[in-house]
């Protein structure tokens, strides 16, 4: 995921203003919220996250079917 530079908000700001930082993130995406100049929480629009969350399954699925192709042979052995 990447975080444009410009959508980095101190927790006052966001407290202040947090419509300000909704608007930030549908028109520039996510954004991170500062505590202590130190990044604290991430600010993402819903659909993205349940993109993200799908992208990390569609990965386990193919480093599952990787793994099962690369060890058929021991698969149908023990399946006896």
């Amino acid at each position: 995921m990447n975080i444009n530079t410009k959508n980095l908000v101190s927790i006052s700001e966001a407290n202040q203003n947090f419509s300000k930082v909704a608007r930030m993130v549908d028109e520039n995406g996510p954004v991170v919220i500062l505590k202590n100049n130190t990044p604290r929480y991430l600010i993402i629009d819903f659909n993205q996250a349940e993109q993200e969350m799908t992208m990390a399954d569609e990965d386990i699925r193919a480093v599952s079917a990787r793994l099962i192709e690369k060890n058929r042979k021991a698969y149908l052995e023990l399946a006896k």
